[in-house]
């Protein structure tokens, strides 16, 4: 069990955690959920360990091992595999190497053997004999080849270095397990994978993630971070959300009735005060009108930028058409003579486990990559808009946030574009920060904010929700079900996927497609089948 008692947490004069007190249980899966900038990979570092407290403290039961997922792979470039996932179990991997070391000596003292006695048995208890059967079935259930097993890290790609950072956080069924985005970087398979493995755990699992479709599939808890406070709701997020949307109407209506309540009291105390007949009437609504007292509502610290599409040209007959497409990187064909037609209504999420194919597809359709052979062909009224996975080549030079939009709006109007950033969540000074500094998700709304400007007719999406918070996730999911043009995006994010799309165009290993007019849940299904 993990207890965390009277906790705060303050850098300075910022106090980010005030009086935290929370209790964590085995079986159950807590998500932490929170604006960006909220605390949350903070709090998991406080649990850990690697962050002290201001006040209060974490209490964890005796002999409770906590394993969180480590973010940095670079830092174990030169280990095998094997062993960056055996060392995720700490205590294992020392009794490991201190007996490979003590059966190296050529000379063995009787100090040696007691100590060997001693580490057997401690190796035996912790079933150290099936260590490496455990961490093997661990790294090919995440899609990890055998053939990677005993290399370097340093020299197998880097989305499968993400993929053993997970399962070193797994290994050994720890008491507790600190999960920080763990489906970033996943494919399809691994996420299914993971969440039948977390649904499943006997232990505590605590996880931060912007994964919607995660957070309800696997979470029996939600942790809520607003203004320095931590509150705790059962069920996962979708009940959280409808739940807590739910309280505040309640509270707002409660209010409502207490402040029409309050507004007759008034008028009646007003009117018949001073009427000698009346007096004690009066008197009676003055006590009633002090014992009511508003609900208070405190403000959340969430935002939700307003993310909506519209289009200005209708869109003729013919939208696209992608004849035999082929397309070779590195002498490695990677499209290989594709073959699709958009139609009048079609949301498409293209999937594959070949990130660079999805990319380089994209890229093509945008015009910003020339292709081998084959065709793509527009409609003459097809105007498109693309939103890029690297946005980095949009901020290079030096020029502010306000400069930076101006130049994608066709009318001089810097009050509607203020305006409009700040429906973006760029209010006030925040204009005028130079887009080179920006972070990941700063940068993301820009890009956004650009799309919205250019009333685009059809979309090209690559990961739109990367660098996104829950909230501008949210939104954006509204307003791309809202768009009246056609699209194509490609996106790990389900619900996204899901609610958006009505077609499922896969790129297989091979380089061609398989293309299937159904949900993305039904695509999940049958892809999990």
């Amino acid at each position: 069990m993990l207890q965390v008692h009277n906790v705060s947490l303050r850098f300075g004069k910022k106090t980010l955690f005030e009086n935290v007190n929370l209790k964590f249980t085995s079986g159950n899966c807590y998500g932490i959920i929170g604006a960006n900038g909220a605390g949350k990979s903070t709090f998991l570092k406080l649990l850990t360990g690697e962050l002290e407290t201001t006040t209060g403290e974490i209490i964890i039961s005796k002999n409770e091992r906590v394993s969180i997922l480590k973010q940095d792979h670079y830092q174990y470039d030169d280990m095998k595999v094997m062993d960056v996932v055996i060392m995720g179990n700490d205590k294992l991997y020392k009794i490991m190497k201190e007996k490979e070391e003590l059966y190296s000596h050529t000379e063995f003292t009787e100090e040696d053997g007691y100590r060997l006695a001693d580490l057997e048995a401690e190796f035996l208890d912790m079933d150290g004999w099936n260590a490496e059967s455990d961490a093997s079935i661990l790294l090919t259930n995440l899609g990890i080849k055998e053939e990677y097993f005993d290399k370097k890290m340093k020299d197998i790609p880097v989305k499968l270095r993400v993929k053993v950072m997970l399962a070193s956080a797994l290994f050994g069924n720890p008491d507790i397990l600190l999960l920080d985005e763990p489906t970033n970087s996943l494919d399809l398979e691994a996420i299914s994978w993971l969440e039948e493995f977390l649904i499943n755990y006997p232990n505590t699992v605590i996880v931060v993630s912007h994964d919607r479709h995660f957070l309800n599939k696997v979470c029996t808890h939600i942790v809520d971070i607003d203004y320095g406070k931590m509150k705790m709701f059962i069920g996962n997020y979708d009940f959280w959300y409808q739940s807590s949307q739910l309280i505040l109407k309640q509270m707002k209506e409660s209010n409502k009735k207490k402040e029409e309540k309050i507004k007759e009291l008034q008028n009646f105390i007003a009117r018949f005060s001073a009427n000698a007949s009346k007096s004690k009437q009066a008197t009676s609504r003055k006590k009633m009108l002090e014992k009511i007292e508003l609900d208070e509502i405190t403000p959340s610290s969430r935002k939700y930028p307003f993310i909506d599409f519209k289009i200005t040209k209708q869109i003729g007959k013919e939208i696209l058409k992608v004849t035999n497409l082929v397309k070779e990187v590195d002498g490695k064909r990677i499209l290989n003579k594709i073959s699709f037609t958009v139609l009048k209504g079609d949301k498409i999420a293209i999937v594959s486990n070949n990130d660079l194919a999805k990319t380089t597809l994209f890229d093509i359709l945008a015009g910003v990559t020339k292709y081998d052979k084959g065709e793509v062909l527009f409609g003459k009224t097809i105007e498109k808009g693309y939103l890029p996975q690297d946005n980095s080549n949009y901020f290079v030079k030096d020029e502010n946030i306000l400069e930076w939009i101006s130049k994608f709006y066709k009318v001089d109007d810097e009050t509607h574009l203020r305006s409009f950033l700040g429906r973006m969540l760029f209010s006030g000074e925040d204009v005028f920060k130079n887009v080179k500094v920006l972070s990941g998700g700063e940068k993301a709304r820009c890009m956004l904010s650009k799309l919205m400007l250019e009333e685009p007719n059809f979309l090209i999406l690559d990961e739109p929700t990367n660098h996104l918070d829950l909230e501008s996730i949210t939104s954006l999911n509204k307003g791309l079900e809202n768009f009246q043009g056609e699209l194509i995006l490609t996106s790990r994010d389900h619900e996204l996927n899901q609610t958006v799309c009505n077609r499922i165009i896969e790129i297989l290993d091979d380089g061609t497609i398989i293309d299937r007019r159904l949900s993305f849940d039904e695509y999940y299904e049958k892809k999990n089948k």
